[in-house]
């Protein structure tokens, strides 16, 4: 099996602190990348929960296509929401990204760590 990581060199969180995990791990057409928040160089972005969610999706999809897979290889995502009444806003956005190709889904209400609205990761699959 080749295992295979992408982001440990310099992956950086609020505040510019390192992060020590790696944004994703490949190992044998899986791929599974970390929950990403809606964060542009180290900072989470302003905005209610429409502009977060498209940013941390975008995150994903960023990752995603550095790897060399796109959504269509989505199999599972994760979500967590900061507050449940923005569940239905969130859908619209997802749907956006996701809606030719949907996976299967959790979402959950939680606390975060950092100062966000929404957190978004998700397992692919590629021969």
């Amino acid at each position: 099996m080749t295992i295979k990581r992408y982001g440990v060199e310099g992956g950086s969180g609020t505040g510019g602190q390192h992060l020590p995990f790696a944004r994703a791990v490949e190992a044998d057409g899986w791929l599974y990348v970390s929950g990403q928040v809606a964060m542009v160089n180290g900072e989470v972005i302003d905005g209610g929960i429409v502009a977060q969610s498209h940013q941390a999706i975008q995150n994903v999809l960023a990752i995603l296509k550095e790897a060399g897979y796109g959504p269509e290889h989505v199999v599972r995502c994760g979500v967590w929401l900061d507050d449940t009444r923005d569940f239905q806003s969130f859908n619209r956005v997802f749907k956006e990204y996701f809606g030719a190709n949907p996976p299967a889904r959790a979402c959950v209400q939680s606390a975060m760590v950092v100062d966000c609205k929404v957190e978004v990761d998700c397992i692919a699959y590629k021969k």
